[in-house]
């Protein structure tokens, strides 16, 4: 018959299979009786009524050896339906007997005594743990003539239960050593016991790091890496996935407590932060705290949960009906819980969450003793068929488990078979009594000892101890699983490894990591503002906010932004994605009552020409520079006027005008040396008519107006060459020097910068400074500034102190500066024009730069003098 639905009678009955699968996958034997009871009714009322009277189910109601009675519909290949009553019994498992030997150990597991619920920690290491000892009966270990034998004891997780069992148990068997128990919050009273009487603890699932101190507990030992070692695995993923920061959940007892101590050290002394600590109340079994409000104000998005299985998944679903799981939070996990267990619309937001937990050897592809794994395998299978899981599914706590055991198994082997004692039974001398604290075992020094010095490959790795510390050297594994959908639901998958010395791993080639939105791409530690809705309050300032009202496609008049800030806003929108609500504040509130509207939550953000000063800083934080700042003078073009009536003369130094001077009377002295004989204008005059003749001649050109004679001699015209040379130069130098210092002149500012008014150049009654505002550089298209800026500093985005949104912010302000995005936007609304930042004053010009003109012109004398000279010699010689 092919199955096509069921329906439950009970509760406890699987929703989800049918109830004769759920049977065969627990491993119990079941059994079909009163098939067709109900055939021929087509509704289910007329189906359980005719059920419920039948005699086959009152009889099974009486029979204690049914567990559930559930109910099934099926169909025959005709089509025709069947209704079919599925009593399943349970197979309970049946172990050999332990109670020949004088030599036991106490194995201590974490269920609660008759409990419903086994869990798989304690079913699969406490047969692993029987499994160890049955081995050495067939590997024929003996003390004394006397196998090895095993007590057990369920503590249900609590330390009193734990000390009660131990110590009954102790008071009527020889207990050479204790396996367990579970937790950390019971280990140190078990410790403390087993250090009183002489014997060995030896944990398969406690990690609390303060249970590494072996000189607090001398007797403990543990085979399953401590949380130091997590610790340190836990920080290099955090290295391998460039996060820097999570909040940590944990439950308040040793292992939550001492393990989030642990990892915050290892976070702090590498750069790490750890932004909250949650704890979950074991007792309440709920979050301190509104969850929700402590994860959304947090500025990481990265959730660390320390608890054990039982507590983690209570705390994931307090979590999905916060709605802060998936997708904006990447939670990890220190223990793995059944996904099918939450309702399937949860299931998108589970999908990339990551679990980080102890494993063995082989993850990492160590050895490990897989003759002796197989062989423990058989002899669970055998006793206890119906809790063997697939293999790949044994909890690695039961390999823990084994490995501890068998460590036990083979230090009182080494101990008795070296001891110098003659007699085989008194390495293991033991005084009992009915009070367990008053046991004592004779040879607990040398049983320490062999335990420190032993080392074999056991089914989880290298087992190995020294001197001086409770845990094993060099077995430290971990593997990363990843939750992952999959046709069977959804379900943890492998995706890293981990190991002392390789760091973290891939776990195979094709290991793909699923993040949370069913994503590959990495998540960031930070808080992000995609999506986010930001209130932004906009300083209303020209040309940072421009508001202008325009009538949309529909007739309404809305507001429209724009300017400087507008423009920056939807620059950032494109690269983060939030979603901005703009505002204008009041024209009436100051500066600082805009840095509480912040501070006070009014607005998420405030930007406009807001200078980040020290004091602002005590109020609001601020973003990374969006412009950059400082107070300058402005001032009119137009200057003040100025009169100097010999202005012209500077374009040449006093000197120079000297020299021209001279030379100009010396080379009139010339003309009239040269010309009273022969020219006709200057002949029967006086010495002073014809010397101002002579200077009148040279004046005239040297400025180039021209005289009323001309010269006639050859000495008088080589002397006007040289005129001619002189003016030509001088002319054109004093024109370009007059227009140069016209012009500076005219730009010439009254003050020069912020020193000339500190030294009282400008009136204090004339001086307007505009401070803290960076609005000169839009007016400077119409104005000048003068001198250099000062007061230098910037304007920044307002939020509030500590705002979990500041790093997102803060990149992408930096990432449009260093693209030139943002200097384009200053280019756009703050363009300037250059004006000289100070007033320069032309250098008259001296002897030095018109010495050769002056020397050249002396050649032309000289050689008008050769001349004159030698047409006098020509006539005397006449």
């Amino acid at each position: 018959m092919a199955r096509t639905k069921h329906m439950a009678h009970e509760e406890n009955i699987d929703g989800q299979k049918n109830v004769g699968e759920r049977a065969h996958k627990a491993r119990y034997s079941w059994t079909i009786i009163g098939e067709n009871v109900a055939a021929g009714q087509t509704t289910g009322s007329s189906v359980m009524n005719s059920w419920m009277h039948s005699k086959g189910h009152r009889d099974n109601i009486l029979n204690g050896k049914f567990r559930n009675i559930g109910l099934g519909i099926a169909q025959d290949a005709n089509g025709v339906t069947y209704w079919c009553m599925f009593n399943i019994h349970s197979v309970k498992a049946i172990w050999p007997s332990s109670n020949s030997s004088n030599i036991q150990l106490l194995g201590l597991f974490p269920d609660i005594v008759n409990t419903s619920k086994p869990t798989e920690l304690s079913i699969h290491s406490r047969a692993m743990f029987k499994a160890a000892i049955l081995l050495s009966q067939q590997y024929n270990i003996t003390i004394g003539g006397q196998f090895i034998e095993w007590e057990s004891a369920q503590t249900g997780g609590n330390a009193i239960d734990a000390i009660s069992n131990t110590c009954q148990i102790m008071s009527a068997s020889n207990i050479i050593g204790i396996i367990g128990p579970a937790f950390s919050r019971e280990t140190p009273i078990i410790a403390d016991l087993a250090e009183k009487i002489g014997i060995p603890v030896i944990s398969y699932s406690a990690t609390d790091p303060e249970l590494s101190d072996h000189k607090a507990y001398p007797s403990f030992y543990r085979i399953v890496p401590s949380d130091n070692a997590a610790a340190l695995a836990i920080f290099q993923l955090f290295i391998r996935f460039n996060w820097t920061s999570c909040v940590i959940i944990y439950q308040n007892d040793a292992f939550g407590s001492d393990g989030a101590k642990i990892i915050n050290e290892a976070f702090i002394k590498n750069n790490l932060t750890i932004s909250n600590m949650v704890v979950f109340d074991i007792v309440t079994l709920r979050i301190r705290g509104n969850l929700m409000n402590i994860l959304t104000s947090s500025s990481t998005r990265i959730v660390l949960v320390w608890a054990s299985a039982s507590y983690t998944s209570l705390i994931v679903q307090e979590a999905l009906d916060s709605d802060v799981v998936g997708p904006y939070f990447t939670w990890i996990l220190s223990s793995s819980i059944s996904l099918n267990s939450f309702n399937q619309t949860f299931y998108s937001q589970l999908i990339g969450m990551l679990t980080v937990q102890p494993t063995t050897a082989s993850v990492v592809n160590a050895p490990i003793n897989i003759t002796l794994l197989n062989a423990a395998y058989d002899l669970w299978k055998k006793y206890e068929p119906e809790t063997f899981p697939e293999p790949i599914n044994v909890n690695n706590y039961a390999l823990f488990a084994f490995d501890a055991t068998w460590l036990l198994i083979q230090s009182l082997q080494q101990l008795c078979s070296v001891s110098i004692i003659n007699s085989s039974l008194s390495c293991i001398s033991f005084t009992n009594s009915s009070f367990c604290f008053q046991c004592q075992f004779h040879n607990s020094d040398l049983f320490f000892d062999t335990i420190n010095n032993m080392a074999f490959l056991g089914v989880s790795g290298h087992v190995q101890f020294i001197a001086n510390r409770s845990d094993r050297i060099n077995g430290s594994y971990y593997f990363a699983q990843n939750a992952q959908t999959s046709t069977n639901g959804m379900n943890f998958v492998p995706v890293l490894n981990y190991s002392d010395y390789n760091g973290w791993q891939e776990y195979t080639e094709t290991s793909v990591i699923i993040w949370p939105g069913t994503s590959l791409v990495l998540p960031s530690s930070n808080a992000k503002l995609d999506g986010i809705t930001l209130r932004i309050g906009l300083v209303g300032s020209i040309p940072y906010t421009i508001s202008n009202i325009i009538t949309n496609q529909f007739g309404q008049n809305i507001t429209n932004y724009t300017g400087y800030l507008p423009d920056l806003i939807s620059l950032l929108q494109t690269r983060l994605g939030f979603i901005p609500n703009i505002d204008i504040p009041s024209v009436n509130l100051t500066r600082n009552e805009l840095m509480e509207a912040v501070a006070n939550g009014v607005y998420d953000i405030l930007m406009g020409d807001l200078t980040v000063t020290a004091a602002r800083r005590e109020i609001v934080g601020f973003s990374s520079s969006i412009f950059d700042t400082s107070t300058i003078i402005i001032m009119r073009d137009t200057p003040d006027v100025t009169i100097d009536l010999l202005s012209f003369l500077k374009p040449f130094s006093r000197n120079l005008w000297l020299l021209i001077l001279g030379a100009m009377i010396f080379a009139g002295i010339l003309i009239c040396l040269f010309e009273r004989e022969e020219n006709e204008a200057l002949k029967n005059r006086s010495i002073i008519s014809l010397c101002t003749m002579g200077m009148w001649y040279c004046f005239g050109n040297l400025t180039g107006c021209g005289v009323d004679f001309n010269v006639t001699t050859a000495a008088g015209r080589l002397l006007t060459a040289g005129l001619y040379v002189l003016s030509i130069v001088l002319l054109a130098s004093y024109t370009a020097n007059l227009a140069s210092d016209l012009t500076l002149l005219k730009s010439k500012p009254v003050i020069s910068g912020i020193d000339d008014i500190k030294s009282g150049k400008m009136p204090y009654n004339r001086l307007g400074i505009i401070t803290g505002s960076s609005l000169e550089d839009y007016y400077l298209r119409e104005i000048s500034n003068v001198g250099e800026s000062f007061d230098e500093g910037v304007f920044g985005i307002v939020a509030s102190k500590q705002w979990i949104y500041q790093q997102d912010l803060d990149v992408a302000i930096l990432s449009l500066r260093e693209e030139g995005v943002i200097d384009n936007l200053v280019a756009k609304w703050f363009q300037t024009t250059n004006c000289p930042a100070t007033s320069e004053t032309s250098t008259a010009m001296g002897i030095d730069s018109m010495g050769g003109l002056f020397l050249i012109f002396g050649v032309f004398v000289i050689l008008s003098f050769i001349l004159f000279g030698w047409t006098k010699r020509l006539l005397i010689k006449k």
